[in-house]
């Protein structure tokens, strides 16, 4: 099935994601998260030992997941196709400024999503943000910016990432001793491997098929007024927005504990921005890039490898923020915020993406 071929079966194709995210948060998952790209890398680059946060430490079997129902659908539809050499340095640091602006945020753009479906009104400023930073990507390449050219490579090449991820998975069920897993915490909170795994395979295999895209739906209808894009993710939101209802998980407000979220306003503005901005340049919100990497870009995949080591940095350097919290003894609740490393790091990363986009810009040829 041609899932982009209308908005019917992009509809469908969110709507069916949306359920896998149901099923992922109400068995296990941190139910604010159930699927977000940007702190399921965070958790698994714990795993790894590649920061020390003891709460968010897991091998997540979501984004090993969706990484290899990509590459499988990709393989079977014949749509897999071994790319690389579009400014790789450069989409390794976009890749890391994605990951700083998600974690000052706390959560990437399909995050954000499942937030405002559960009525948390902080991402609905964040919302803003995004939408900002896209257009001023928009303007970039108005102006001519690219990354330059993809080449076709070798098959093998394009096929790394789904290795590492079959790598990874099979150190999580048959080497766990190999890995670092979080006893509390968000890290601590994960629905059955079987499940993650196989949702997370469809998960992919969908992504891939209706090309979704957090910012590249919003680019769309800015650039070309095309609303298809947005159908894939407004199918998902519908299918949160009526199980946070039906479990009265909905909670309409900004400090509202439970759900891992702050409202420093400005730095949830600030720090979406970023992603917004860094997502247009490099051509895909975190999930696409997973998904592109899946099926054979090794562009995205460097994308990839940089959001896991901006994950890193995140937590080693103190630039994640905290989110609202009821104290556990004295049940007062505890504001969270953006920390100060976090506000300079997105502050300097906005620099960057300026820098970025004024020096990726072609100038026409007299």
């Amino acid at each position: 099935m041609n899932l982009s071929s209308s908005k019917k079966t992009l509809t469908l194709a969110g709507l069916l994601c949306g359920v896998i995210a149901v099923l992922l948060a109400s068995n296990g998952n941190p139910a604010n998260m159930a699927i977000c790209i940007a702190c399921f890398i965070r958790d698994t680059a714990g795993a790894l030992g590649m920061h020390q946060a003891a709460v968010v430490q897991y091998a997540r079997p979501e984004i090993i997941g969706i990484v290899l129902g990509s590459f499988i659908i990709a393989v079977a539809t014949k749509e897999y196709r071994s790319t690389a050499g579009s400014s790789p340095m450069i989409r390794f640091v976009l890749g890391v400024i994605i990951m700083i602006g998600s974690l000052v945020f706390l959560g990437c753009p399909l995050r954000m999503v499942i937030r405002m479906s559960a009525g948390d009104l902080n991402a609905y400023v964040a919302l803003v943000g995004f939408i900002l930073g896209i257009v001023a990507g928009i303007v970039a390449l108005k102006k001519g910016f690219s990354l330059g050219r993809s080449y076709e490579t070798t098959k093998a090449a394009g096929a790394v990432l789904p290795v590492l991820a079959l790598g990874l998975l099979l150190v999580l069920l048959f080497v766990p001793s190999l890995l670092k897993f979080s006893e509390s915490g968000p890290g601590s909170l994960r629905a059955p491997i079987a499940l993650a795994l196989v949702g997370a395979i469809i998960f992919g295999a969908l992504a891939q098929k209706s090309r979704m895209c957090f910012a590249g739906g919003i680019r769309d209808v800015i650039l070309m007024k095309n609303f298809d894009l947005l159908c894939v993710v407004g199918g998902l939101f519908v299918v949160m927005l009526i199980y946070n209802i039906a479990n009265g998980s909905f909670v309409l407000g900004f400090d509202t504990p439970g759900i891992v979220a702050h409202s420093d306003h400005l730095w949830n503005l600030l720090g979406m921005f970023a992603v917004g901005f860094a997502a247009t340049l490099a051509g895909g919100c975190p999930l696409r890039q997973l998904v592109l990497a899946g099926q054979g870009s090794s562009d995205a995949a460097v994308t990839v490898l940089g959001m896991f080591v901006g994950a890193a940095l995140c937590h080693n350097l103190g630039l994640a923020s905290s989110g609202t919290a009821k104290n556990a003894e004295t049940g007062e609740l505890v504001l969270g915020a953006a920390s100060q490393n976090g506000k300079i790091a997105v502050i300097i990363c906005i620099v960057a993406l300026v820098v970025i986009a004024v020096a990726g810009i072609k100038r026409k040829k007299a």
